[in-house]
Protein backbone atom coordinates (compact mmCIF):
# COMPACT_ATOMS: atom_id res chain seq x y z
CA UNK A 1 0.00 0.00 0.00
CA UNK A 2 1.25 3.51 -0.81
CA UNK A 3 1.75 6.20 1.81
CA UNK A 4 -1.45 7.90 0.65
CA UNK A 5 -3.40 4.67 0.90
CA UNK A 6 -2.09 4.08 4.41
CA UNK A 7 -3.02 7.57 5.48
CA UNK A 8 -6.51 7.20 4.09
CA UNK A 9 -7.02 3.97 5.94
CA UNK A 10 -5.77 5.49 9.17
CA UNK A 11 -8.22 8.36 9.01
CA UNK A 12 -11.14 6.20 8.00
CA UNK A 13 -11.57 7.87 4.62
CA UNK A 14 -11.68 4.83 2.44
CA UNK A 15 -14.82 3.37 3.88
CA UNK A 16 -13.34 -0.11 3.96
CA UNK A 17 -13.43 -0.34 7.72
CA UNK A 18 -17.13 0.36 7.89
CA UNK A 19 -17.90 -2.23 5.28
CA UNK A 20 -15.57 -4.75 6.88
CA UNK A 21 -17.58 -4.51 10.10
CA UNK A 22 -20.81 -5.20 8.22
CA UNK A 23 -22.18 -8.75 8.39
CA UNK A 24 -21.71 -11.03 5.43
CA UNK A 25 -24.37 -10.39 2.78
CA UNK A 26 -26.91 -13.19 2.64
CA UNK A 27 -27.86 -15.12 -0.47
CA UNK A 28 -31.40 -13.75 -0.63
CA UNK A 29 -30.22 -10.15 -0.57
CA UNK A 30 -27.48 -10.78 -3.14
CA UNK A 31 -30.06 -12.53 -5.34
CA UNK A 32 -32.54 -9.67 -5.05
CA UNK A 33 -29.83 -7.09 -5.76
CA UNK A 34 -28.69 -9.06 -8.81
CA UNK A 35 -32.26 -9.41 -10.10
CA UNK A 36 -32.89 -5.66 -9.78
CA UNK A 37 -29.59 -5.00 -11.55
CA UNK A 38 -30.62 -7.44 -14.30
CA UNK A 39 -33.81 -5.42 -14.80
CA UNK A 40 -31.82 -2.22 -15.29
CA UNK A 41 -29.59 -3.88 -17.89
CA UNK A 42 -32.63 -5.26 -19.72
CA UNK A 43 -34.00 -1.71 -19.89
CA UNK A 44 -30.73 -0.55 -21.42
CA UNK A 45 -29.67 -3.35 -23.71
CA UNK A 46 -32.96 -4.45 -25.23
CA UNK A 47 -32.92 -1.05 -26.95
CA UNK A 48 -29.15 -0.86 -27.46
CA UNK A 49 -28.70 -4.32 -28.95
CA UNK A 50 -31.61 -4.22 -31.40
CA UNK A 51 -34.55 -1.89 -30.89
CA UNK A 52 -32.82 1.47 -31.38
CA UNK A 53 -30.96 0.18 -34.43
CA UNK A 54 -34.18 -1.13 -35.97
CA UNK A 55 -35.99 2.10 -35.13
CA UNK A 56 -33.23 4.17 -36.73
CA UNK A 57 -33.38 1.94 -39.81
CA UNK A 58 -37.17 2.31 -39.98
CA UNK A 59 -37.26 6.09 -39.52
CA UNK A 60 -34.18 7.02 -41.61
CA UNK A 61 -33.23 4.04 -43.80
CA UNK A 62 -30.61 5.99 -45.75
CA UNK A 63 -28.91 7.40 -42.64
CA UNK A 64 -29.37 4.62 -40.10
CA UNK A 65 -25.79 4.66 -38.76
CA UNK A 66 -25.71 8.41 -38.16
CA UNK A 67 -29.18 8.39 -36.60
CA UNK A 68 -28.20 5.57 -34.23
CA UNK A 69 -25.02 7.45 -33.35
CA UNK A 70 -27.02 10.61 -32.59
CA UNK A 71 -29.59 8.87 -30.39
CA UNK A 72 -27.12 6.78 -28.41
CA UNK A 73 -24.62 9.62 -28.12
CA UNK A 74 -27.12 12.10 -26.68
CA UNK A 75 -28.50 9.45 -24.34
CA UNK A 76 -25.03 8.54 -23.12
CA UNK A 77 -24.29 12.22 -22.45
CA UNK A 78 -27.36 12.29 -20.19
CA UNK A 79 -26.18 9.09 -18.51
CA UNK A 80 -22.73 10.54 -17.89
CA UNK A 81 -24.21 13.41 -15.88
CA UNK A 82 -27.10 11.54 -14.27
CA UNK A 83 -25.17 8.71 -12.62
CA UNK A 84 -22.84 10.72 -10.37
CA UNK A 85 -25.54 13.30 -9.59
CA UNK A 86 -28.08 10.67 -8.48
CA UNK A 87 -25.34 8.81 -6.62
CA UNK A 88 -24.51 11.98 -4.70
CA UNK A 89 -28.18 12.66 -4.01
CA UNK A 90 -28.63 9.13 -2.67
CA UNK A 91 -25.70 9.76 -0.28
CA UNK A 92 -27.72 12.66 1.17
CA UNK A 93 -31.19 11.02 1.23
CA UNK A 94 -32.82 10.75 4.67
CA UNK A 95 -35.90 8.64 3.84
CA UNK A 96 -36.99 6.22 6.55
CA UNK A 97 -36.50 3.22 4.24
CA UNK A 98 -32.88 4.18 3.62
CA UNK A 99 -30.66 6.17 1.29
CA UNK A 100 -30.75 3.97 -1.81
CA UNK A 101 -34.19 2.31 -2.11
CA UNK A 102 -36.16 5.50 -2.95
CA UNK A 103 -33.92 6.06 -5.96
CA UNK A 104 -34.31 2.45 -7.10
CA UNK A 105 -38.10 2.86 -7.07
CA UNK A 106 -38.12 6.24 -8.81
CA UNK A 107 -35.47 5.21 -11.31
CA UNK A 108 -37.15 2.00 -12.43
CA UNK A 109 -40.54 3.73 -12.75
CA UNK A 110 -39.04 6.54 -14.80
CA UNK A 111 -37.10 4.11 -16.97
CA UNK A 112 -40.28 2.19 -17.77
CA UNK A 113 -41.99 5.47 -18.69
CA UNK A 114 -39.16 6.28 -21.10
CA UNK A 115 -39.45 2.86 -22.74
CA UNK A 116 -43.17 3.51 -23.24
CA UNK A 117 -42.33 6.78 -24.98
CA UNK A 118 -39.96 4.90 -27.28
CA UNK A 119 -42.65 2.31 -28.02
CA UNK A 120 -44.86 5.01 -29.51
CA UNK A 121 -42.13 7.14 -31.12
CA UNK A 122 -42.76 8.19 -34.70
CA UNK A 123 -39.88 10.64 -35.15
CA UNK A 124 -36.18 10.84 -34.38
CA UNK A 125 -36.86 13.70 -31.96
CA UNK A 126 -39.25 11.55 -29.92
CA UNK A 127 -36.77 8.66 -29.94
CA UNK A 128 -34.09 10.97 -28.54
CA UNK A 129 -36.45 12.27 -25.85
CA UNK A 130 -37.55 8.77 -24.84
CA UNK A 131 -34.02 7.39 -24.75
CA UNK A 132 -32.80 10.36 -22.68
CA UNK A 133 -35.56 9.68 -20.14
CA UNK A 134 -34.56 6.00 -20.00
CA UNK A 135 -30.93 6.93 -19.41
CA UNK A 136 -31.77 9.59 -16.83
CA UNK A 137 -34.05 7.37 -14.77
CA UNK A 138 -32.29 4.01 -14.98
CA UNK A 139 -29.03 5.68 -13.98
CA UNK A 140 -30.72 6.81 -10.77
CA UNK A 141 -31.59 3.18 -10.02
CA UNK A 142 -28.19 1.89 -11.13
CA UNK A 143 -26.29 4.43 -9.01
CA UNK A 144 -28.28 3.40 -5.93
CA UNK A 145 -27.85 -0.34 -6.56
CA UNK A 146 -24.11 0.02 -7.13
CA UNK A 147 -23.61 2.09 -3.98
CA UNK A 148 -25.46 -0.55 -1.95
CA UNK A 149 -22.54 -2.95 -2.41
CA UNK A 150 -19.88 -1.06 -0.42
CA UNK A 151 -22.67 -0.08 2.03
CA UNK A 152 -23.72 -3.66 2.74
CA UNK A 153 -20.89 -5.98 1.66
CA UNK A 154 -17.52 -6.39 3.41
CA UNK A 155 -14.40 -6.24 1.17
CA UNK A 156 -13.71 -9.94 1.62
CA UNK A 157 -17.01 -10.73 -0.16
CA UNK A 158 -17.04 -8.09 -2.89
CA UNK A 159 -15.48 -10.28 -5.56
CA UNK A 160 -18.29 -12.79 -5.11
CA UNK A 161 -21.00 -10.11 -5.19
CA UNK A 162 -19.28 -8.46 -8.15
CA UNK A 163 -19.41 -11.83 -9.89
CA UNK A 164 -23.15 -12.13 -9.40
CA UNK A 165 -23.65 -8.57 -10.59
CA UNK A 166 -21.65 -9.57 -13.64
CA UNK A 167 -24.03 -12.50 -14.15
CA UNK A 168 -26.98 -10.12 -13.94
CA UNK A 169 -25.33 -7.74 -16.39
CA UNK A 170 -24.72 -10.33 -19.08
CA UNK A 171 -28.08 -11.98 -18.49
CA UNK A 172 -29.64 -8.54 -18.80
CA UNK A 173 -28.03 -8.13 -22.21
CA UNK A 174 -29.20 -11.62 -23.20
CA UNK A 175 -32.74 -11.26 -21.81
CA UNK A 176 -33.09 -7.78 -23.30
CA UNK A 177 -32.00 -9.06 -26.71
CA UNK A 178 -34.32 -12.07 -26.42
CA UNK A 179 -37.31 -9.90 -25.45
CA UNK A 180 -36.59 -7.49 -28.30
CA UNK A 181 -36.34 -10.40 -30.76
CA UNK A 182 -39.31 -12.45 -29.54
CA UNK A 183 -41.78 -9.60 -28.99
CA UNK A 184 -42.62 -9.42 -32.68
CA UNK A 185 -42.16 -5.70 -33.22
CA UNK A 186 -40.32 -2.59 -32.08
CA UNK A 187 -43.14 -1.26 -29.90
CA UNK A 188 -43.84 -4.64 -28.33
CA UNK A 189 -40.15 -5.08 -27.62
CA UNK A 190 -40.01 -1.84 -25.64
CA UNK A 191 -43.13 -2.79 -23.68
CA UNK A 192 -41.66 -6.17 -22.78
CA UNK A 193 -38.42 -4.58 -21.56
CA UNK A 194 -40.35 -2.03 -19.48
CA UNK A 195 -42.47 -4.69 -17.77
CA UNK A 196 -39.44 -6.85 -16.98
CA UNK A 197 -37.47 -3.93 -15.49
CA UNK A 198 -40.28 -3.04 -13.10
CA UNK A 199 -40.99 -6.59 -11.95
CA UNK A 200 -37.30 -7.38 -11.44
CA UNK A 201 -36.92 -4.56 -8.87
CA UNK A 202 -39.83 -5.66 -6.66
CA UNK A 203 -38.01 -8.30 -4.51
CA UNK A 204 -35.12 -5.94 -3.73
CA UNK A 205 -37.45 -3.12 -2.71
CA UNK A 206 -39.58 -5.41 -0.54
CA UNK A 207 -36.54 -6.67 1.39
CA UNK A 208 -35.98 -3.08 2.66
CA UNK A 209 -32.32 -3.70 3.52
CA UNK A 210 -30.74 -0.29 3.28
CA UNK A 211 -28.60 2.15 5.27
CA UNK A 212 -30.64 5.09 6.64
CA UNK A 213 -29.17 8.54 7.14
CA UNK A 214 -30.51 10.69 9.97
CA UNK A 215 -31.37 14.29 9.06
CA UNK A 216 -28.88 15.53 11.64
CA UNK A 217 -26.04 13.62 9.99
CA UNK A 218 -26.67 15.14 6.57
CA UNK A 219 -24.24 17.99 5.85
CA UNK A 220 -25.70 21.36 4.87
CA UNK A 221 -26.27 21.73 1.14
CA UNK A 222 -24.19 24.25 -0.76
CA UNK A 223 -24.12 24.27 -4.54
CA UNK A 224 -20.43 25.08 -4.72
CA UNK A 225 -19.44 22.25 -2.39
CA UNK A 226 -21.84 19.83 -4.09
CA UNK A 227 -20.50 20.51 -7.58
CA UNK A 228 -16.85 20.64 -6.49
CA UNK A 229 -17.23 17.19 -4.95
CA UNK A 230 -17.47 15.59 -8.39
CA UNK A 231 -13.83 16.44 -9.06
CA UNK A 232 -11.68 13.82 -7.37
CA UNK A 233 -8.10 14.98 -7.76
CA UNK A 234 -6.03 12.12 -9.24
CA UNK A 235 -2.93 13.63 -7.62
CA UNK A 236 -4.44 13.13 -4.16
CA UNK A 237 -6.09 9.82 -5.06
CA UNK A 238 -3.90 8.35 -7.82
CA UNK A 239 -5.25 4.81 -7.54
CA UNK A 240 -8.79 6.09 -8.03
CA UNK A 241 -7.58 8.02 -11.08
CA UNK A 242 -5.88 5.01 -12.65
CA UNK A 243 -8.90 2.81 -11.89
CA UNK A 244 -11.13 5.36 -13.64
CA UNK A 245 -8.88 5.59 -16.70
CA UNK A 246 -8.50 1.85 -17.15
CA UNK A 247 -12.25 1.28 -16.86
CA UNK A 248 -12.85 4.07 -19.38
CA UNK A 249 -10.52 2.45 -21.93
CA UNK A 250 -12.02 -1.00 -21.45
CA UNK A 251 -15.56 0.31 -21.81
CA UNK A 252 -14.67 2.36 -24.87
CA UNK A 253 -13.32 -0.82 -26.43
CA UNK A 254 -16.50 -2.70 -25.51
CA UNK A 255 -18.81 0.06 -26.75
CA UNK A 256 -17.04 0.23 -30.09
CA UNK A 257 -17.22 -3.57 -30.37
CA UNK A 258 -20.93 -3.98 -29.62
CA UNK A 259 -22.66 -0.82 -30.85
CA UNK A 260 -22.41 -1.76 -34.53
CA UNK A 261 -22.74 -5.53 -34.15
CA UNK A 262 -26.05 -5.66 -36.05
CA UNK A 263 -24.60 -3.70 -38.96
CA UNK A 264 -21.36 -5.71 -38.76
CA UNK A 265 -23.32 -8.90 -39.41
CA UNK A 266 -25.27 -7.44 -42.32
CA UNK A 267 -22.57 -5.32 -43.98
CA UNK A 268 -19.27 -7.11 -43.24
CA UNK A 269 -20.12 -10.74 -42.47
CA UNK A 270 -23.07 -10.76 -44.94
CA UNK A 271 -25.00 -13.01 -42.58
CA UNK A 272 -27.53 -14.85 -44.73
CA UNK A 273 -30.24 -15.46 -42.11
CA UNK A 274 -32.13 -12.93 -40.00
CA UNK A 275 -29.54 -10.54 -38.52
CA UNK A 276 -31.61 -9.97 -35.35
CA UNK A 277 -31.39 -13.69 -34.65
CA UNK A 278 -27.67 -13.59 -35.37
CA UNK A 279 -27.16 -10.89 -32.74
CA UNK A 280 -29.16 -12.96 -30.26
CA UNK A 281 -27.06 -16.06 -30.96
CA UNK A 282 -23.78 -14.17 -30.51
CA UNK A 283 -25.08 -12.56 -27.32
CA UNK A 284 -26.10 -15.96 -25.96
CA UNK A 285 -22.70 -17.48 -26.74
CA UNK A 286 -20.97 -14.54 -25.10
CA UNK A 287 -23.19 -14.99 -22.05
CA UNK A 288 -22.44 -18.71 -21.89
CA UNK A 289 -18.69 -18.32 -21.56
CA UNK A 290 -19.01 -15.25 -19.34
CA UNK A 291 -21.16 -17.19 -16.89
CA UNK A 292 -18.48 -19.87 -16.78
CA UNK A 293 -15.91 -17.42 -15.41
CA UNK A 294 -17.63 -14.48 -13.72
CA UNK A 295 -18.57 -15.95 -10.32
CA UNK A 296 -15.62 -18.32 -9.92
CA UNK A 297 -13.12 -15.57 -10.74
CA UNK A 298 -14.71 -13.30 -8.12
CA UNK A 299 -14.52 -16.05 -5.49
CA UNK A 300 -10.89 -16.85 -6.33
CA UNK A 301 -9.97 -13.18 -6.19
CA UNK A 302 -11.60 -12.87 -2.74
CA UNK A 303 -9.72 -15.91 -1.45
CA UNK A 304 -6.34 -14.88 -2.84
CA UNK A 305 -6.76 -11.20 -1.97
CA UNK A 306 -5.43 -10.31 -5.43
CA UNK A 307 -7.23 -8.16 -7.99
CA UNK A 308 -4.82 -6.65 -10.52
CA UNK A 309 -3.47 -9.84 -12.10
CA UNK A 310 -7.02 -11.02 -12.87
CA UNK A 311 -7.97 -7.67 -14.43
CA UNK A 312 -4.80 -7.48 -16.54
CA UNK A 313 -5.12 -10.98 -17.96
CA UNK A 314 -8.82 -10.55 -18.68
CA UNK A 315 -8.05 -7.33 -20.58
CA UNK A 316 -5.59 -9.18 -22.78
CA UNK A 317 -8.22 -11.80 -23.59
CA UNK A 318 -10.75 -9.06 -24.46
CA UNK A 319 -8.20 -7.45 -26.77
CA UNK A 320 -7.62 -10.76 -28.54
CA UNK A 321 -11.37 -11.25 -29.06
CA UNK A 322 -11.87 -7.84 -30.67
CA UNK A 323 -8.89 -8.39 -32.95
CA UNK A 324 -10.53 -11.62 -34.11
CA UNK A 325 -13.53 -9.57 -35.24
CA UNK A 326 -11.16 -7.33 -37.19
CA UNK A 327 -9.35 -10.05 -39.13
CA UNK A 328 -11.85 -12.94 -39.32
CA UNK A 329 -15.03 -11.42 -40.73
CA UNK A 330 -17.11 -14.56 -41.13
CA UNK A 331 -19.93 -16.06 -39.12
CA UNK A 332 -17.51 -18.63 -37.68
CA UNK A 333 -15.10 -15.86 -36.72
CA UNK A 334 -17.89 -13.91 -35.01
CA UNK A 335 -18.89 -17.01 -33.03
CA UNK A 336 -15.33 -17.70 -31.86
CA UNK A 337 -14.79 -14.03 -30.97
CA UNK A 338 -18.02 -13.95 -28.94
CA UNK A 339 -16.94 -17.01 -26.95
CA UNK A 340 -13.50 -15.56 -26.24
CA UNK A 341 -14.96 -12.15 -25.38
CA UNK A 342 -17.24 -13.78 -22.82
CA UNK A 343 -14.30 -15.49 -21.12
CA UNK A 344 -12.46 -12.22 -20.76
CA UNK A 345 -15.39 -10.11 -19.65
CA UNK A 346 -16.46 -12.71 -17.10
CA UNK A 347 -13.23 -12.26 -15.18
CA UNK A 348 -13.03 -8.51 -15.80
CA UNK A 349 -16.60 -7.72 -14.71
CA UNK A 350 -16.33 -9.45 -11.35
CA UNK A 351 -12.83 -8.51 -10.27
CA UNK A 352 -12.64 -4.97 -11.61
CA UNK A 353 -15.77 -4.02 -9.68
CA UNK A 354 -14.22 -5.37 -6.48
CA UNK A 355 -11.03 -3.45 -7.26
CA UNK A 356 -12.99 -0.22 -7.73
CA UNK A 357 -14.73 -0.52 -4.36
CA UNK A 358 -11.30 -0.95 -2.76
CA UNK A 359 -10.03 2.43 -4.02
CA UNK A 360 -13.02 4.69 -3.18
CA UNK A 361 -11.74 7.85 -1.47
CA UNK A 362 -14.42 8.27 1.25
CA UNK A 363 -17.07 6.24 3.05
CA UNK A 364 -19.56 9.11 3.22
CA UNK A 365 -19.68 9.69 -0.53
CA UNK A 366 -19.73 6.19 -1.99
CA UNK A 367 -22.70 6.88 -4.22
CA UNK A 368 -21.06 9.99 -5.65
CA UNK A 369 -17.65 8.36 -6.07
CA UNK A 370 -19.08 5.28 -7.77
CA UNK A 371 -21.10 7.66 -9.93
CA UNK A 372 -17.86 9.34 -10.99
CA UNK A 373 -16.48 5.88 -11.78
CA UNK A 374 -19.61 5.19 -13.81
CA UNK A 375 -18.79 8.16 -16.01
CA UNK A 376 -16.15 5.78 -17.32
CA UNK A 377 -19.06 3.53 -18.38
CA UNK A 378 -21.18 6.29 -19.93
CA UNK A 379 -18.59 8.53 -21.59
CA UNK A 380 -17.49 5.75 -23.98
CA UNK A 381 -21.10 5.52 -25.19
CA UNK A 382 -20.87 9.21 -26.09
CA UNK A 383 -17.51 8.87 -27.78
CA UNK A 384 -18.02 5.48 -29.45
CA UNK A 385 -20.53 6.71 -32.07
CA UNK A 386 -18.36 9.74 -32.88
CA UNK A 387 -15.35 7.46 -33.28
CA UNK A 388 -17.04 4.49 -34.93
CA UNK A 389 -19.23 6.13 -37.56
CA UNK A 390 -16.44 7.90 -39.50
CA UNK A 391 -14.16 4.85 -39.23
CA UNK A 392 -16.85 2.55 -40.65
CA UNK A 393 -17.80 4.98 -43.41
CA UNK A 394 -14.48 6.58 -44.38
CA UNK A 395 -11.40 5.16 -42.63
CA UNK A 396 -11.02 1.43 -43.06
CA UNK A 397 -14.44 0.00 -42.23
CA UNK A 398 -14.96 -2.73 -39.68
CA UNK A 399 -11.38 -3.99 -39.85
CA UNK A 400 -10.05 -0.66 -38.58
CA UNK A 401 -12.91 -0.32 -36.09
CA UNK A 402 -12.25 -3.60 -34.31
CA UNK A 403 -8.48 -3.18 -34.49
CA UNK A 404 -8.91 0.09 -32.60
CA UNK A 405 -11.12 -1.67 -30.03
CA UNK A 406 -8.40 -4.28 -29.49
CA UNK A 407 -5.72 -1.64 -29.02
CA UNK A 408 -7.81 0.24 -26.44
CA UNK A 409 -8.39 -2.93 -24.40
CA UNK A 410 -4.67 -3.71 -24.52
CA UNK A 411 -3.68 -0.28 -23.22
CA UNK A 412 -6.38 -0.41 -20.53
CA UNK A 413 -5.18 -3.76 -19.22
CA UNK A 414 -1.52 -2.67 -19.09
CA UNK A 415 -2.29 0.54 -17.17
CA UNK A 416 -3.91 -1.45 -14.34
CA UNK A 417 -0.35 -2.06 -13.17
CA UNK A 418 -0.18 1.60 -12.08
CA UNK A 419 -2.67 0.99 -9.23
CA UNK A 420 -0.51 0.58 -6.12
CA UNK A 421 -2.76 0.11 -3.07
CA UNK A 422 -4.52 -3.03 -4.36
CA UNK A 423 -2.54 -6.26 -4.82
Amino acid sequence: MTAEGTAAGATGDTGQGAAEAAPRAGRRWVGALSLANLGVWVGWFGPLQLLLARQAEHLTPDHKASTLALVTGVGAAVSMVANPVFGALSDRTTASVGRRIPWVIAGVAGGAAGLLVLAGARSVTTVIAGWCLVQLALNAAFAALTAAVPDQVPPRQRGLVGGWLGVSQVCGVLVGTALATAAGGIGAGYLACAAFSVLAAVPYVLMRRDTPLSPGARPPFRWGTFLAGFWIDPRRHPDFGWAWLTRFLMNLSYSISTMYLLYYLTDAVHYEDDADTGVLVLTALNALTLLCTVVISGIRSDRSGRRKSYVIRSGLVISAATLLLAVWQTWTGAVVASLVLGLGFGVYTAVDFALLTDVLPTAEDRGRDLGVINIANALPQVLAPAVAAPIVIHFGGYTALYALAGALALVGSVLVRRIRSVP
